[in-house]
């Protein structure tokens, strides 16, 4: 399996780069075919009084969708552990639900013709709610506001080409990347979606939809 490592902020050594080679045979062994894994360390520096601390990012790619981790350690070699645990734990999460499903064709099954979802507990969010969030009746706030220099700053920002995919493959692929949520475009409504994690084994469905032409509603 090919590997890359990068460091941003950090110098990266021979012995870092032997151990990450060492690791990789763990993540082989659970994902024989993958064929890459880009490791990204990158190094903070606080000026409020904490330490620093490194940050490892492992992103697998192969066949099938991508699978990434990431772990945060005042020692890289401990970040690197933790992250390597996180990525392996979502394979095995993965691999397990495939068998499962095998086993039990009766689970989770997706009608075409009806576009009904059985088998799994997808509630979408109520109107109500959708509504709070983009009036800001429900604040979105990042970071520690109990820090007195708090401001809402966008610490980082990705994009992604559109996919178009089922709410069960979306909910599959948000389980591999390890996230919260997973944004995608539901190929039954075309609309652009994303479901996210709720309490426990429980997720949920957000989807925009257009009732006028933008030029209308401007």
């Amino acid at each position: 399996m090919e590997t890359s490592i990068v460091g941003v902020g950090v110098g990266i050594t021979d012995r870092f780069r032997s151990v990450v080679e060492e690791k990789t045979v763990r993540i082989e062994n659970v994902a024989p075919r993958a064929q890459r894994v880009d490791v990204k360390v990158t190094h903070r520096a606080y000026h409020n009084g904490r330490m620093e601390d490194e940050t490892v990012e492992l992103t697998l790619t192969g066949k099938g969708p991508i699978v990434r981790a990431e772990a945060t350690d005042a020692d890289k070699f401990a970040a690197l552990d933790m992250a390597v645990d996180k990525l392996c734990e979502q394979l095995r999460r993965a691999k397990d639900k495939r068998v499962d499903a095998r086993n039990h064709p009766r689970g989770a099954k997706f009608e075409k013709e009806s576009g009904e979802l059985s088998g799994i507990d997808l509630q979408p969010a109520s109107i109500d709610v959708m509504r709070a969030v983009a009036t800001g009746e429900i604040p979105i706030i990042t970071g520690n506001e109990d820090e007195a220099d708090y401001t809402p700053v966008v610490i980082r920002t990705k994009q992604f080409e559109p996919e178009w995919m089922s709410v069960e493959e979306a909910v599959d692929r948000m389980e591999l990347v390890g996230h919260d949520f997973f944004l995608f475009i539901d190929a039954r409504t075309d609309h652009p979606s994303v479901v996210y994690r709720r309490k426990g084994w429980d997720y949920g469905v957000i989807s925009l939809t257009t009732q006028s032409a933008p030029e209308a509603v401007a």
